[in-house]
């Protein structure tokens, strides 16, 4: 069963969603950027465009309205850490983070949380391709092969902003715990296929799956497990953070420990991070689609067993 379904991902989607996004009709997912003789910011656009194509498969997508303010741009800092604190008294913006549900029909109190930033960078026009353009089409082609297939426990997905200040992922995380949702595992998919630029010309196809907890081990462990399990080509491994960082870890601080983040590299070796030379041309498609399936078989496999 999980075979079968981790064969249909199509790298033809991928592609076109990657694009899409990233190249036409879009170049940027910022509320910094309005495109000319356009009214909405391109975030504003780009949330228009996930929306339609959520309820097109059937689900019910709900939106929950945040204000942020773009980062501002310190190029004294190292070239890929430019970001820096916005004002206070910088304009604010009303930003969307987009949740689906998918309803487990046994044990729907269990909650596989999916998360992927839809936002490309605030201080820089960058078309944020690897990052993370990839993990948000992965997380799209996840919920078109899983919206019309039975599962036992809930799947939840978060398309949220990170690349915006504040992160959105801490409200949701928040909202979680004051719920009292159980969640058994995090998984936060950014910046998959950035890697070296030795890797990229060698044409390796790599997945880090990155822990930060003891509790995040075991889920790190089970992602890469499963590429020998269902002969996945890809290489995986896995890597143990210095630090509760991303999105991952606003789930992590709100007291879902079981979390990981999957990547291409780590430490993360894309030469093009944060730079406007981050473009989709740059992704390794089949190093995508190989990364989709690592993500669904572990959400399937999560669904069957339980919690860790």
């Amino acid at each position: 069963m999980i075979a079968d379904t981790i064969a249909q991902v199509s790298l033809e989607k991928l592609r076109q969603d990657l694009f899409h996004l990233c190249r036409d009709p879009f170049s940027f997912r910022t509320v910094s950027y309005t495109a000319p003789w356009h009214v909405k910011n391109s975030l504003d656009e780009t949330d228009d465009f996930l929306l339609e194509r959520l309820r097109s498969l059937g689900t019910s997508p709900r939106v929950i309205s945040n204000r942020v303010r773009p980062y501002r741009c310190n190029e004294k800092k190292n070239i890929h850490r430019w970001y820096s604190f916005p004002y206070t008294t910088d304009p604010s913006y009303e930003a969307r983070s987009i949740e689906v549900t998918l309803m487990g029909n046994e044990l729907p109190g269990e909650i596989i949380q999916l998360i992927a930033h839809k936002d490309s960078q605030s201080w820089i026009n960058s078309a944020g391709a690897q990052d993370n353009a990839t993990g948000t089409v992965v997380n799209l082609e996840l919920i078109r092969l899983l919206a019309s297939v039975p599962q036992r426990r809930t799947i939840r997905f978060l398309f949220c902003n990170e690349e915006h200040f504040p992160w959105h992922s801490m409200a949701m995380a928040q909202e979680a715990k004051n719920r009292g949702d159980d969640i058994i595992a995090v998984l936060n998919s950014d910046s998959f296929c950035g890697k070296s630029d030795a890797d990229q010309d060698a044409g390796r196809k790599t997945l880090w799956s990155v822990y930060s907890t003891p509790e995040g081990k075991p889920l790190a462990e089970l992602v890469v497990s499963l590429v020998a399990k269902y002969q996945i080509p890809i290489e995986a491994f896995v890597g143990a953070s210095g630090g509760i960082s991303d999105d991952e870890g606003s789930y992590i601080n709100a007291g879902f420990r079981c979390a990981v983040v999957n990547q291409g590299s780590f430490p993360y070796m894309d030469s093009q991070y944060h730079l406007r030379g981050d473009i989709p041309e740059r992704v390794d498609l089949e190093n995508l689609r190989a990364s989709a399936q690592v993500v669904l078989a572990t959400v399937l496999e999560l669904d069957e067993q339980g919690r860790l």
